[in-house]
């Protein structure tokens, strides 16, 4: 189906205003009685070199009124922002030292089924083989069976893993 320019202009206005792929099917239908299916919308949005806009969550339009909302910086933590890692002070009981000396290694090569994988070594020098897949479950094998990090290492190994996880850009 070919549009003549009015035509084509009109739909270029619609996209503009935040119509989607459906407003715009619906809409040539209605106004100029040309009917056409989803996919063939789809094309045209191409062969016109157009996207419909993505529509605005609601969080981020709630954000943008807000004039003192400011966005999360890369060194707030997870748990600000929604995820699951805590604050130290959150985990350790007062009293306790400071988070233990863990060392954390990305895998070049993933393991199978993960989103990233990786071996961690703990303050006393036992090892683990870690991966975190696409829902998000962070899975840990030690290599001595029965083998827990002390709660300290814990705490370390998820900055760790945060630092990672923000310079890959996940």
């Amino acid at each position: 189906m070919q549009l003549d320019d009015a035509q084509k202009q009109k739909v270029s206005t619609w996209i503009e205003e935040g119509a989607t792929l459906s407003d715009v099917q619906n809409r040539l239908d209605q106004e100029f009685g040309i009917r056409l299916t989803y996919m063939d919308v789809r094309f045209l949005m191409g062969d016109l070199r157009l996207a419909p806009k993505d529509p605005e969550p609601p969080a981020a339009a709630a954000a943008a009124e807000s004039p003192t909302t400011t966005a999360p910086d890369a060194a707030t933590s997870l748990d600000e922002k929604g995820g699951d890692f805590a604050e130290p002070d959150e985990i350790l009981p007062p009293g306790s030292g400071p988070a233990g000396n863990v060392q954390l290694v990305v895998d070049q090569i993933t393991r199978p089924g993960a989103l990233i994988s990786g071996k961690a070594t703990f303050s006393d020098g036992k090892k683990a083989a870690w991966s975190l897949d696409q829902m998000g479950r962070l899975g840990m094998v030690p290599d001595v069976e029965g083998y827990r990090p002390p709660e300290a290492d814990v705490v370390a190994f998820q900055k760790a893993l945060e630092k990672e996880l923000l310079k890959l850009g996940f």
